[in-house]
């Protein structure tokens, strides 16, 4: 008989959870981020230092975790995007998926999946988006039938799998195709990585981004155990905006801001060093102290931005869904805007192959196109100010 696991667990604050991110990305993710990069490699070294002592962050603390939320998501993706994109968004994708697991959780799931995460045992991620759906990501056409009393079978395809044939488990959503199941119900379940009949497609190699093994996955008839249905059937439209969404946005929104705000400690620490003829820092240039602090107003209003979406979601707020929507947007815009000042102000060296800045930017380029994409975003803000609904009919 397996021993139970002890779901014991000293709170960790948010601000000791944060330094802990500061101090992994330091030592652990800054110094194999080029390397993740140039050789489109999944970052190991960073995801198990990230999974053994932060892994739990979301998870709920009767479950052994840290029982954090929104806030903690986007600051700890802050400290690790600002060390390596990849490793970031990778972390993000486990944070989000714990979050959904944790949602409704069973207490079969509860032990299989949520003491494991928050004992940094177990790595999770999602598989929702899904070839030809384009940004609708929440609309999938994998099959769920029932393939006896207490088995699911999956049958479909899922597209930009993050951590794909790394993660230990996957978040997938499915439309339920039962005989009198009425049209539109949707699904979610967790499917292991040892489910036998998985078939991963080709390694990620990407633009930007470039370390986060985000791979197409076929499920051709797997089956699973009925238990690993999350919530009930047709819940998947519930967290899909009541999980998924904040969560992801939150996610990507502390990646990119990291992003940004590596640019443009890149750009500051570059003026201080370098010296013009005679002796004079250009950093005395009123032209470049202009730019600079421009850069800072725009880095500092997005993560206040950022910031605030994080805690009105949490609390259930009036401006939650313009708050979340906008902010993914507002860094999608400020992470390749301040990359960009940040290279034109450090010069013809930023554009070697060996500066931060060369990866920065194709990173940055990234946060508009991955889904929501940035159009989608405003539109939603808008929708949400005027009281329309969120999706078309």
């Amino acid at each position: 008989m397996r021993e139970k696991r002890s779901t014991a667990v000293v709170r960790i604050e948010l601000g000791a959870a944060v330094a802990l991110a500061r101090e992994i990305a330091e030592e652990v993710l800054a110094p194999h981020a080029a390397a993740v990069d140039a050789e489109q490699q999944w970052p190991d070294k960073g995801m198990e230092a990230l999974r053994s002592r932060l892994g739990g962050l979301v998870v709920p603390e009767d479950c052994g975790g840290m029982g954090h939320g929104l806030l903690a998501v986007a600051q700890v993706g802050e400290a690790t995007g600002r060390a390596c994109a990849s490793t970031s968004i990778c972390f993000g994708m486990h944070l989000v998926a714990s979050a959904v697991i944790a949602a409704k959780a069973g207490g079969r799931q509860r032990e299989r999946y949520l003491e494991p995460i928050a004992a940094g045992e177990h790595l999770t991620t999602l598989a929702l988006s899904e070839p030809m759906t384009g940004g609708e990501f929440w609309l999938p056409q994998t099959r769920m039938e029932r393939s006896g009393p207490d088995r699911l079978r999956l049958t479909g395809a899922k597209s930009f799998v993050t951590n794909g044939g790394h993660a230990d488990s996957y978040v997938v959503s499915t439309v339920a195709a039962d005989p009198g199941t009425p049209p539109g119900q949707f699904s979610c379940t967790v499917v292991d990585a040892d489910t036998p009949g998985l078939e991963w497609g080709p390694e990620w190699r990407g633009f930007g981004m470039r370390g986060n093994a985000s791979r197409g996955l076929e499920l051709p008839g797997v089956e699973i155990p009925r238990w690993c249905l999350l919530g009930e059937e047709g819940d998947e439209i519930w967290y899909v905006f009541n999980v998924v969404a904040p969560y992801f946005l939150m996610a990507m929104a502390g990646t990119y801001l990291g992003v940004a705000a590596a640019a443009l400690e890149e750009a500051r620490a570059h003026l201080l060093r370098r010296r013009a003829r005679g002796g004079r820092t250009v950093s005395g240039q009123p032209v470049v102290q202009h730019r600079l602090g421009t850069m800072w107003a725009r880095v500092e209003r997005t993560r206040r931005l950022i910031y605030h979406a994080a805690a009105e979601a949490e609390v259930g707020g009036p401006e939650a869904l313009p708050a979340l929507a906008s902010a993914k947007a507002e860094v999608a815009d400020a992470a390749e805007a301040t990359v960009n000042d940040a290279l034109t102000l450090v010069g013809g060296v930023g554009y070697g192959e060996a500066s931060p800045l060369h990866r920065m930017l194709r990173d940055a380029r990234a946060a508009h196109v991955m889904s929501p994409v940035t159009d989608l975003l405003r539109v939603w803000t808008g929708r949400a100010l005027l009281d329309e609904p969120l999706l078309e009919e």
